[in-house]
């Protein structure tokens, strides 16, 4: 075996690594997979066999979902030996090169705003977008040109119901005190406190589906859940569309179906037939199809026989060819783009973690090379989508909202600062050259004029007015047209240089201009081996300039000895037009040499537009900075009046609190203390 092709090599990107930003959000899983281990070690053996960063390949419409540290595990598959060479080997050093840590603002799993360490800024970029861009090859539906219609994308935002505003009351304390009674399950054993977040997420998760989710028995289905919201929209698509059978896809990842219990997509289904008559018939799960039953599910959903399909993105997300009918895609949770959400629920939090997976990725294909630095805290605009919006809009608190426009504005206003920057030195570049090259053509054109004088004061004519050649050749007395042309073409054919350094010689002379012949060389490869063929070329050079004036790029007329008698008076006559030629340059030049010293002293427009807006961010990051800090001494100061206020009796000099005998000890006797240096 000398090759591996890993096709979805996403599944493996849960690879070890070890770091020291233990506190650091985002990072990911530093144990990693067994399974990832594995495949560590045998792309390794193979690249440890022939010595080079080869021997595998891997493919994947999502090589990178979350962030900087999957770059990084890429690398390590793939590029172990550069990163040797670059002294990039860890984690550490890897983001030392490429990444700042900064602190931003978001939601935490229970809806507070809270302060977070994490890797945001992304320097280098021109040098790790090239170091990525060495191993990597993608293809968009803009590459192949694929013909496909557009997103027409809408975010459904949808009130809490008043259960869960009443849960989500109780979700927050429970993160927060671990009292899980108050989420109507059992107290939690020790072990099971310290997963106390992650069982809080579970329950959000299941709350911002459906509340019967967490409890089928104490509550009941609500007319604005999202089972509700989804259906009425489904059936609403399902009659636009029944003319031409199209056909709808839902995706939920929680929820799905389970034998004897409540889940989404029987309540869906149920609901869909019972309430909007539906057919069962046209409603399908794709977890009751194997995958030989599959290309008959291809079928009956690209003919219309079957309108819904209900699916999770693992299941359903690939590999479907189910796309011929389909009119619409609705997402009840948040696996790729939502369309489906509660407002103050866990959605928030997931779509913090969807905004710094994906941005960095999708500005590294984006961004030209030029740009130095990318903030994975702004989202690409080309995308559609404004992750920290709706973060905002969904979370109820103002504040978030108003810094996320700003930032946006800022954003946009400083690209256009950069643009006029790089503009201005461009600009500045471009004045220096051109002032260099007006100056060089005006002594071209000094010498231009000097020759076309010399060349008319001299010029004769023939009777019928045509122009006289009266060319001299050394050696040559006979001023025959023909009899030149020959002795030429001669030359042209049979003249070697008498030394290789003396590779230029002079032949004759016309109206004041020296005419000269020279030898050239070009390289020619013939069968691995290198040679060269040598020819000649002729000019005219001006005794007093020494400007040089040619033809045909030198080479003379062969075949007509009395044409190739002319070729130096044709060279030199050509001295009119070319002095016409650099005049229009240098008006050019000079037209534009005004235009560009006015755009180097231009400033740019909204630099104070920009300053104001960034101390208006900076006030409203202090003050989100306050109330972080107030709820924080709220909640010490709740925990100290529980504390307070405990009842407490006393019992013959001692103390029963909470039931239990508090022994009073009598105050130790102060020891003296020794200092010793």
């Amino acid at each position: 075996m000398d090759h591996l092709f890993v096709d979805e090599s996403h599944k493996y990107k849960n690879l070890t690594f070890t770091t020291r930003h233990e506190r650091v959000a985002g990072l990911g899983n530093l144990a990693g997979s067994q399974k990832a281990l594995n495949m560590l070690f045998a792309v390794r053996e193979l690249q440890t066999k022939f010595d080079a960063d080869l021997c595998v390949t891997f493919l994947s419409g999502t090589p990178i979902s979350n962030s900087l540290t999957e770059m990084y595990l890429l690398f390590k598959y793939l590029r172990p030996k550069e990163m040797k060479r670059q002294q990039i080997e860890n984690f550490d050093a890897w983001a030392a090169v490429f990444a700042k840590k900064t602190v931003d603002f978001e939601f935490s799993v229970t809806n507070e705003i809270i302060a977070k360490e994490r890797f945001r800024h992304f320097i280098k970029v021109p040098e790790l977008a090239l170091f990525y861009n060495e191993i990597t090859d993608y293809k968009t539906a803009q590459h192949i040109n694929l013909d496909k219609p557009e997103l027409d994308e809408h975010l459904i935002n949808i009130s809490p119901t008043p259960d869960q505003q009443a849960f989500i009351k109780n979700l927050m304390a429970f993160a927060k005190t671990g009292d899980a009674e108050l989420i109507g399950r059992q107290k939690l054993t020790p072990e099971e406190d310290k997963g106390r977040i992650l069982i809080a997420t579970n329950y959000a998760k299941k709350m911002s589906a459906d509340m019967r989710l967490i409890d089928p028995f104490k509550y009941e289905d609500h007319p604005n859940s999202k089972v509700n919201v989804c259906a009425a929209k489904l059936v609403e698509l399902y009659h636009q569309s029944t003319p031409h059978k199209g056909t709808q896809i839902v995706f939920s990842d929680i929820g799905t179906p389970k034998p004897n219990e409540f889940n989404i997509y029987d309540a869906l289904k149920e609901k869909l037939i019972s309430q909007y008559n539906i057919p069962a018939s046209q409603i399908t799960f794709i977890h009751d199809w194997t995958d030989r039953q599959k290309p008959e599910l291809f079928r009956k959903m690209n003919a219309g026989e079957i309108r819904f399909l209900f699916g999770s993105t693992e299941k359903a997300g690939t590999g479907l060819n189910v796309q011929q009918r389909i009119v619409g895609m609705h997402h009840l949770d948040i696996p790729w783009k939502p369309s489906e959400l509660v407002e103050q629920s866990l959605d928030n939090y997931k779509f913090n973690l969807l905004k710094n997976k994906q941005t960095f990725i999708s500005q590294m294909k984006n961004c030209s090379l030029n740009v130095r630095t990318i903030d994975e805290g702004s989202i690409d605009e080309k995308s559609g989508m404004n992750f920290s919006e709706y973060i905002a809009i969904l979370s109820g608190d103002t504040s978030l909202l108003e810094k996320s426009k700003m930032e946006k504005k800022i954003a946009v206003l400083e690209s256009l600062r950069n643009a006029h920057h790089k503009e201005t030195i461009r600009a500045g570049f471009q004045l220096e050259h051109v002032e260099k090259d007006a100056g060089s053509i005006k002594e071209t054109l000094d010498k231009l004029t000097q020759d076309e004088n010399t060349y008319t004061k001299r010029l004769q004519f023939e009777p019928d007015r045509s122009k006289s050649n009266p060319i001299k050749l050394d050696g040559m007395s006979s001023a025959d047209a023909e009899a030149i042309g020959v002795k030429l073409i001669q030359l042209n054919a049979n003249w070697k240089p008498e030394t290789p350094i003396k590779d230029d010689q002079m032949i004759g002379s016309l109206y004041g201009f020296n005419l000269r012949i020279r030898r050239q060389s070009e390289a020619l490869e013939d069968n691995g081996r290198l040679t060269y063929r040598y020819y000649n070329t002729f000019y005219a050079e001006s005794a007093k300039t020494s400007m040089k004036y040619s033809l045909n790029q030198g080479h003379i007329n062969t075949d007509n000895p009395k044409i190739a008698a002319r070729y130096f008076l044709n060279a030199i006559d050509r001295v009119t037009g070319l002095k016409e030629k650099y005049q229009k340059n240098l008006a050019e030049l000079e037209q534009n040499i005004p235009m560009l010293k006015n755009l180097i002293v231009k400033p740019f427009e909204k630099e104070a537009e920009l300053a104001e807006l960034k101390k208006s961010v900076s006030a409203l990051e202090r003050e989100i900075t306050i109330k972080i800090q107030e709820n924080q001494m709220k909640q010490a100061n709740g925990n100290n009046k529980e504390q307070k206020e405990t009842p407490v009796i006393k019992m013959d000099g001692n103390e029963k609190k909470n039931g239990k005998l508090l022994l009073k000890k009598e105050p130790e006797k102060k020891k003296k203390q020794s200092l010793r240096v």
